[in-house]
This record gives structure tokens, sequence and C-alpha cells, in this order.
């Protein structure tokens, strides 16, 4: 078992940022990809960045890229999201995700392993 926690949303205006962060506990953290989705209301759950387990190699999806970026810290079991030039339409529950076979774009809300219970992030225009 894995337990993620995430920590550090909230409400910003537009442009503005926000750092999620996701503490694990549980089974060796460093052999799980892990990653970031995100559901808006009324919206499926979206894949919005991922990183391997070494860090070596990250995904973003398109609508981010150039403004998230995540990283890990596997000495800590955590994981982090930043979120810079914050638009309204990045306004979602935001969760953390764990997956032992690695997260790529090629990977679905159904693939994952684990998740945390999710942090709410509200951008204003």
């Amino acid at each position: 078992q894995v337990q993620l926690v995430e920590s550090g949303g909230g409400s910003v205006q537009a442009g503005g940022s926000l750092r999620l962060s996701c503490a694990a506990s549980g089974r060796p953290f460093s052999t799980y990809g892990m990653g970031w989705f995100r559901q808006a209301p009324g919206k499926e759950r979206e894949l919005v960045a991922g990183i391997s387990w070494s860090g070596g190699s990250t995904y973003y999806a398109d609508s981010v890229k150039g403004r998230f970026t995540i990283s890990r810290d596997n000495a800590k079991n955590t994981v982090s999201l930043q979120m810079n030039s914050l638009k309204p339409e990045d306004t979602a529950v935001y969760y953390c995700a764990a997956r032992r076979l690695g997260i790529t774009s090629a990977t679905m809300e159904r693939n994952i392993d684990y998740w945390g219970q999710g942090t709410q992030v509200t951008v204003s225009s």
C-alpha cells in the first residue's frame, strides 16, 4: 500500500502561482512513477504531469507545458507541482497519483495504483 496526502491547494488570481505537494508513505516511494491529475466539474479526470521513479523523465499535458513543473525528492518521499501563470481554466481538484509501471502520456485514470484525496485549486479572473 502507498498512502498519498496532498497539500498546497487554494485560491489565486489569474497569473498567480501555487505549489502543490504530495507526501507518500508505505511501499518504497522511489520505485513508483508519480503524477498529478486534475478534474474540473463536469469533466473527466485528466493527466497534467508525470515523473519517472528517478526523476529523469517528465511529461506535461500541452495545456500546462511551460507553466507547470513537476519534481520529486525520493529522500523525503515527496512529489511537487509548481504551477505558474495560472489561468481560470486550471481550476480543478488536483490529485496526486502513483503507478508502479510509471506514468506517461498514455497513462489513464484506470491505470493508476494509488490516489491522494485531492486538493482544490481555484483560479479567478
